[in-house]
């Protein structure tokens, strides 16, 4: 790989593993398209994608960097009882939301992406994904507007666990993490922004945890010259596009409340059929 497609591909994992159109499905589809010879199943890609991750992750953290602080002084019980029986009952929220990826990704994951992990099913999923966002919106513009401004903490154990069971869905290369979990606090009646920010609180344990047992299984690989230099440089340009793309979607979210999830599922639809065409 070199220097140019390890950036190229750190920009569109830096926008894509935040926005709602699928990081995993443009890293199978988008060096598919440009022809290039990059395994991302091989040992060789594997630190690479080790380093994109932590960059993703690092963005999230600078980000969210003040609500994890309010919520750890909540939790404390420095701001009154109020704050911190909310702030104990969204940690609980996060953690639940978080189990049922770490069962399935631990018993399905290698065979899911074994099964599904080409381009031309990438291109499947990331139309399948498309569809899910238009059809959510579609479903909830149909329903009343009284319940837009609902907070996180009021979200019971099991809108937890069903938010948590659509993450599961981004095991599928073209399904959005993202996007699976916005549409779970759709459904469990959160607004836009609020079913964003869960979803992006809940990303950064998940990526973390991802990051440390692909450090792992990497731990008898033998990096060769400038490949850690790659992946550095990479892991840079992924954690500045990750931020900017966190800022531009949260804000996004907070002024488009009623349709916000539709253009990414128009293009996630065009995307995934062109692919599809193209690579058949």
């Amino acid at each position: 790989m070199t220097l140019l497609q390890a950036i190229i591909i750190a920009i569109i994992q830096g926008a894509t593993e935040l926005f709602p159109v699928s990081s995993l499905g443009h890293a199978a589809i988008v060096p598919a398209l440009l022809h290039w010879s990059v395994d991302l199943h091989g040992d060789t890609f594997l630190p690479f994608l080790v380093m994109l991750h932590l960059g993703t992750a690092t963005a999230l953290l600078l980000f969210f960097w003040g609500d994890w602080r309010a919520l750890l002084s909540g939790a404390s019980g420095r701001d009154g009882v109020q704050r911190q029986i909310e702030s104990v009952r969204i940690f609980i929220l996060l953690g639940v939301a978080t189990v049922p990826a770490v069962i399935v990704g631990g018993l399905f994951e290698h065979m899911i992406r074994h099964l599904f992990g080409t381009a031309r099913y990438a291109a499947i999923f990331l139309t399948l994904n498309g569809a899910m966002l238009l059809l959510t919106e579609r479903i909830r513009g149909r329903g009343t507007q009284n319940v837009l401004s609902r907070p996180i903490a009021s979200l019971g154990m099991v809108e937890a666990i069903i938010i948590g069971l659509c993450q599961c869905l981004a095991f599928f290369p073209g399904i959005s993490r993202s996007g699976a979990c916005i549409v779970g606090g759709l459904v469990c009646r959160l607004s836009h922004e609020n079913a964003a920010r869960f979803s992006f609180l809940m990303a950064q344990p998940v990526i973390l945890m991802a990051t440390v047992k692909e450090a792992f299984e990497m731990r008898h690989i033998t990096l060769a010259p400038g490949q850690l230099q790659t992946a550095g440089i990479a892991a840079v340009v992924a954690a500045v596009v990750a931020l900017f793309s966190t800022v531009i979607l949260m804000r996004y979210f907070h002024d488009h409340e009623k349709w916000a999830l539709q253009p990414f599922g128009y293009y996630c639809i065009a995307m995934g059929v062109f692919a599809f065409i193209y690579l058949g």
